[in-house]
């Protein structure tokens, strides 16, 4: 593959994604989406972040599942989502989640 290619391969992806992203955009002030689907919208983040963090909590540097008590990643992921429960803050999840995470690296 020439340098050439690459880079018209780089902008073909860059306008593809932008074309796809605005379109939405573009688009939401104009059309009117069924209330169904409104509220099927509003859990899209949540999917999404726990499609994002599930596989790196139970994943190991080595690469293998590892679901047991004794995975630091694990244990700091259900204690930010007590804290994230609790008190609906996204900084005290992040602080407690990090700090747990790091406390437990240091012991295990």
């Amino acid at each position: 593959m020439t340098i050439t290619t690459l880079w018209l391969v780089i902008a073909a992806i860059g306008i593809g994604t932008f074309v796809l992203r605005f379109s939405f955009i573009g688009l939401s002030g104009r059309m009117a989406l069924p209330d169904a689907m409104t509220r099927a919208l509003r859990f899209v983040p949540a999917a999404v972040l726990s499609a994002i963090i599930l596989p790196a909590a139970l994943r190991m540097p080595a690469g293998e599942l590892d679901a047991s008590l004794d995975n630091p990643r694990l244990i700091a992921c259900v204690i930010a989502a007590l804290i994230a429960w609790m008190t609906r803050s996204v900084l005290a999840t992040l602080a407690v989640g990090m700090a747990t995470l790091w406390a437990l690296q240091a012991l295990l």
